[in-house]
């Protein structure tokens, strides 16, 4: 695997720390489990999908914070199989998934041993771009001048 280095962009950028610490995460990160995906369902709204199965949902954690979503699952009781060959994992893990501004949680919900946790970017009205109007000054002034000379 290939091992970016990110001196040269240190020292032409300020403010953007975090963007470099997140690919270098993302390069490193060699952990798969469990198996997920990330779509696009429309122009702001994103749907994350965990295979999870053997999983119950009492056994998953989802939390939320301002950038980092965090799903976590705990190992459930396996009961008292003795099992020939166990192919299922059931290990406990621990996915983050980092969030760009104003991308928030909506729902999440379990079926069939899959995991969808629905995401929408929201961007707060002062964000948005909105038209401005524009005045002309030239009328002003003429408006001005009349009252002067009256």
């Amino acid at each position: 695997m290939r091992n970016y280095e990110m001196s040269p962009f240190w020292r032409s950028s300020v403010g953007f720390d975090r963007l470099f610490d997140l690919a270098d995460g993302t390069m490193n990160d060699i952990d798969s489990y469990p198996p997920y995906d990330i779509a696009r369902t429309g122009e702001n709204r994103y749907q994350i999908t965990l295979a999870l199965a053997g999983f119950s949902p009492e056994e998953i954690t989802i939390t939320a914070e301002q950038s980092m979503l965090t799903v976590q699952g705990r190992e459930g009781n396996k009961g008292d199989l003795d099992y020939l060959y166990q192919g299922i994992s059931l290990r406990p893990f621990r996915r983050v998934f980092n969030l760009a501004d104003y991308v928030q949680v909506k729902d999440a919900t379990f079926e069939n041993g899959m995991l969808k946790i629905a995401l929408v970017r929201e961007l707060p009205e002062a964000m948005k771009p909105r038209r401005i109007a524009i005045e002309t000054a030239g009328n002003d002034n003429q408006q001005i001048e009349r009252k002067q000379t009256a």
